[in-house]
Protein backbone atom coordinates (compact mmCIF):
# COMPACT_ATOMS: atom_id res chain seq x y z
CA UNK A 1 0.00 0.00 0.00
CA UNK A 2 1.38 3.48 -0.99
CA UNK A 3 1.07 6.15 1.55
CA UNK A 4 1.51 10.12 0.85
CA UNK A 5 3.50 11.32 3.53
CA UNK A 6 2.57 15.33 3.77
CA UNK A 7 -0.83 15.96 4.80
CA UNK A 8 -1.60 12.34 5.19
CA UNK A 9 0.70 11.10 7.92
CA UNK A 10 2.04 14.09 9.12
CA UNK A 11 0.32 17.29 9.95
CA UNK A 12 3.00 20.23 8.03
CA UNK A 13 0.16 22.41 7.09
CA UNK A 14 -0.30 23.04 10.77
CA UNK A 15 3.49 23.46 10.78
CA UNK A 16 4.08 25.88 8.08
CA UNK A 17 0.79 28.17 8.93
CA UNK A 18 2.33 28.13 12.23
CA UNK A 19 6.11 28.86 11.47
CA UNK A 20 5.78 31.67 9.03
CA UNK A 21 4.11 33.64 11.20
CA UNK A 22 6.45 33.78 13.54
CA UNK A 23 9.29 34.38 10.73
CA UNK A 24 7.49 36.75 8.99
CA UNK A 25 7.01 38.87 11.89
CA UNK A 26 11.00 38.72 12.66
CA UNK A 27 10.95 40.33 9.17
CA UNK A 28 8.21 42.79 9.85
CA UNK A 29 5.60 41.28 8.01
CA UNK A 30 2.49 40.86 10.10
CA UNK A 31 -1.13 40.45 9.21
CA UNK A 32 -3.98 37.49 8.86
CA UNK A 33 -3.00 36.85 5.49
CA UNK A 34 0.63 35.74 6.25
CA UNK A 35 0.11 32.14 6.53
CA UNK A 36 -2.16 31.98 3.52
CA UNK A 37 -0.19 34.01 1.46
CA UNK A 38 2.81 31.93 2.17
CA UNK A 39 0.93 28.85 1.04
CA UNK A 40 0.05 29.95 -1.98
CA UNK A 41 3.60 31.27 -3.00
CA UNK A 42 4.65 27.74 -1.59
CA UNK A 43 2.09 25.52 -4.40
CA UNK A 44 3.74 27.94 -6.68
CA UNK A 45 6.95 26.75 -6.75
CA UNK A 46 6.68 23.44 -5.25
CA UNK A 47 4.62 23.13 -8.62
CA UNK A 48 7.56 23.99 -10.71
CA UNK A 49 9.95 21.39 -8.53
CA UNK A 50 7.29 18.69 -9.05
CA UNK A 51 7.23 19.37 -12.98
CA UNK A 52 11.19 19.75 -12.60
CA UNK A 53 11.49 23.39 -13.60
CA UNK A 54 13.58 24.03 -10.14
CA UNK A 55 15.55 21.96 -8.18
CA UNK A 56 14.49 22.11 -4.19
CA UNK A 57 16.90 24.15 -3.45
CA UNK A 58 15.70 26.54 -5.88
CA UNK A 59 12.07 26.43 -5.41
CA UNK A 60 12.93 28.05 -1.58
CA UNK A 61 15.15 30.25 -2.64
CA UNK A 62 11.77 31.59 -4.93
CA UNK A 63 9.55 31.19 -2.02
CA UNK A 64 12.02 33.55 -0.09
CA UNK A 65 12.63 36.36 -2.50
CA UNK A 66 8.67 36.58 -3.56
CA UNK A 67 7.72 36.49 -0.09
CA UNK A 68 9.90 39.04 1.44
CA UNK A 69 9.88 41.32 -1.72
CA UNK A 70 14.03 41.18 -1.66
CA UNK A 71 16.23 41.02 -3.76
CA UNK A 72 18.80 38.09 -2.45
CA UNK A 73 21.57 35.96 -3.47
CA UNK A 74 21.19 31.95 -2.99
CA UNK A 75 23.36 32.39 -0.03
CA UNK A 76 21.39 35.19 1.82
CA UNK A 77 17.98 32.96 0.71
CA UNK A 78 19.11 30.03 2.15
CA UNK A 79 20.21 31.65 5.26
CA UNK A 80 16.76 33.83 5.24
CA UNK A 81 14.94 30.35 4.66
CA UNK A 82 16.70 28.71 7.61
CA UNK A 83 14.89 31.13 9.98
CA UNK A 84 11.63 29.56 8.95
CA UNK A 85 12.25 26.22 7.99
CA UNK A 86 14.04 25.90 11.70
CA UNK A 87 10.26 26.30 13.30
CA UNK A 88 8.59 24.30 10.81
CA UNK A 89 10.58 21.37 11.44
CA UNK A 90 10.03 22.13 15.28
CA UNK A 91 6.38 22.19 14.48
CA UNK A 92 5.65 18.73 12.72
CA UNK A 93 3.65 16.57 14.08
CA UNK A 94 2.56 12.85 13.23
CA UNK A 95 -1.55 12.59 12.77
CA UNK A 96 -3.03 10.33 15.87
CA UNK A 97 -4.22 7.90 13.63
CA UNK A 98 -1.13 7.31 11.26
CA UNK A 99 0.85 5.01 13.57
CA UNK A 100 -2.40 2.70 14.47
CA UNK A 101 -3.64 2.93 10.92
CA UNK A 102 0.47 2.11 9.56
CA UNK A 103 0.10 -1.09 12.19
CA UNK A 104 -2.94 -2.11 11.06
CA UNK A 105 -1.96 -2.49 7.36
CA UNK A 106 1.40 -4.08 8.48
CA UNK A 107 -0.51 -5.81 10.33
CA UNK A 108 -2.66 -7.69 7.70
CA UNK A 109 0.25 -8.55 5.73
CA UNK A 110 0.66 -5.66 3.37
CA UNK A 111 4.14 -3.84 2.91
CA UNK A 112 4.27 0.18 3.44
CA UNK A 113 5.32 2.48 0.82
CA UNK A 114 5.87 6.20 1.18
CA UNK A 115 5.45 7.84 -2.48
CA UNK A 116 5.92 11.38 -1.60
CA UNK A 117 6.98 13.84 -3.30
CA UNK A 118 9.07 15.72 -1.54
CA UNK A 119 13.00 16.18 -1.65
CA UNK A 120 14.53 12.60 -0.02
CA UNK A 121 16.90 13.37 2.33
CA UNK A 122 14.47 15.99 3.95
CA UNK A 123 11.56 13.75 4.04
CA UNK A 124 13.90 10.96 5.60
CA UNK A 125 14.60 13.27 8.05
CA UNK A 126 11.12 14.02 8.95
CA UNK A 127 10.43 10.02 9.34
CA UNK A 128 13.56 9.72 11.50
CA UNK A 129 12.82 12.72 13.66
CA UNK A 130 8.86 11.66 14.09
CA UNK A 131 9.49 8.04 14.82
CA UNK A 132 7.97 6.78 11.55
CA UNK A 133 11.20 5.19 9.72
CA UNK A 134 10.49 2.06 11.57
CA UNK A 135 6.92 1.33 10.67
CA UNK A 136 7.39 1.58 6.89
CA UNK A 137 9.07 -0.62 4.68
CA UNK A 138 10.51 1.77 1.84
CA UNK A 139 10.27 5.47 0.91
CA UNK A 140 10.03 6.58 -2.55
CA UNK A 141 10.86 10.09 -2.44
CA UNK A 142 10.13 12.85 -5.02
CA UNK A 143 14.08 13.24 -6.09
CA UNK A 144 14.20 9.87 -7.08
CA UNK A 145 10.84 10.36 -9.54
CA UNK A 146 11.19 11.44 -13.22
CA UNK A 147 8.22 14.01 -12.30
CA UNK A 148 6.44 14.23 -9.28
CA UNK A 149 2.65 13.10 -8.34
CA UNK A 150 0.23 13.78 -10.01
CA UNK A 151 1.83 13.11 -13.71
CA UNK A 152 1.51 9.03 -14.13
CA UNK A 153 4.94 8.51 -14.78
CA UNK A 154 5.25 9.16 -10.56
CA UNK A 155 2.98 6.33 -10.36
CA UNK A 156 4.33 4.26 -13.23
CA UNK A 157 7.39 4.50 -11.64
CA UNK A 158 6.78 3.74 -8.34
CA UNK A 159 4.95 0.40 -9.90
CA UNK A 160 8.93 -0.95 -11.59
CA UNK A 161 10.57 -0.02 -8.43
CA UNK A 162 8.32 -2.14 -6.30
CA UNK A 163 7.90 -5.02 -9.29
CA UNK A 164 4.14 -4.65 -8.67
CA UNK A 165 1.56 -4.22 -11.32
CA UNK A 166 -1.30 -1.55 -10.89
CA UNK A 167 -3.77 -4.23 -9.37
CA UNK A 168 -1.29 -5.32 -6.29
CA UNK A 169 -1.39 -1.49 -5.10
CA UNK A 170 -3.05 0.70 -3.43
CA UNK A 171 -2.63 4.46 -2.90
CA UNK A 172 -3.97 6.43 0.38
CA UNK A 173 -3.60 10.06 0.27
CA UNK A 174 -5.23 13.25 1.56
CA UNK A 175 -4.73 14.97 -1.95
CA UNK A 176 -7.75 14.41 -4.69
CA UNK A 177 -5.46 15.41 -6.98
CA UNK A 178 -2.00 14.52 -6.56
CA UNK A 179 -2.61 11.21 -5.36
CA UNK A 180 -5.97 9.87 -6.30
CA UNK A 181 -6.34 10.87 -9.72
CA UNK A 182 -2.64 10.55 -10.26
CA UNK A 183 -2.76 6.60 -9.08
CA UNK A 184 -6.26 6.26 -11.63
CA UNK A 185 -4.68 7.59 -14.00
CA UNK A 186 -2.06 4.43 -14.03
CA UNK A 187 -4.99 2.27 -13.00
CA UNK A 188 -3.81 1.67 -9.31
CA UNK A 189 -6.67 1.77 -6.89
CA UNK A 190 -7.13 5.09 -4.36
CA UNK A 191 -8.44 5.44 -1.15
CA UNK A 192 -8.76 9.77 -0.27
CA UNK A 193 -8.28 10.85 2.91
CA UNK A 194 -10.53 13.75 3.92
CA UNK A 195 -10.43 14.34 7.90
CA UNK A 196 -11.95 17.71 7.44
CA UNK A 197 -14.83 16.18 4.81
CA UNK A 198 -13.66 18.64 2.09
CA UNK A 199 -14.59 16.16 -0.57
CA UNK A 200 -18.19 14.50 0.44
CA UNK A 201 -18.83 14.10 -2.92
CA UNK A 202 -15.96 12.27 -3.93
CA UNK A 203 -16.55 9.44 -6.18
CA UNK A 204 -13.73 7.68 -4.77
CA UNK A 205 -13.35 5.65 -0.99
CA UNK A 206 -13.01 7.70 1.72
CA UNK A 207 -11.97 7.95 5.03
CA UNK A 208 -12.10 10.38 8.12
CA UNK A 209 -9.39 8.23 9.62
CA UNK A 210 -6.33 5.95 8.56
CA UNK A 211 -7.33 3.20 10.97
CA UNK A 212 -10.70 2.65 8.43
CA UNK A 213 -8.49 2.59 5.02
CA UNK A 214 -8.60 -1.62 5.42
CA UNK A 215 -12.45 -1.58 6.32
CA UNK A 216 -13.33 0.51 3.12
CA UNK A 217 -10.96 -1.64 0.83
CA UNK A 218 -13.25 -4.37 2.21
CA UNK A 219 -16.85 -3.63 0.86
Amino acid sequence: MLFDLDGTLVDQQSAAAAAVVEWAAEHGMTGPDVAARWAVLSEKHYRRYQRRELTFPEQRRRRVREFLGVEASDAEADALFDGYVRRYEDGWTVFDDAVPGLRAVRGAGLGVVVLTNGNGDHQRFKLDKLGLTGEIDQLIAGDTLPVGKPDPRAFAHALERLGAAPHDVVMVGDSLENDIRGAQSVGIGAVLVDRNDAHPDADVPRVRELTHVLGVLRR
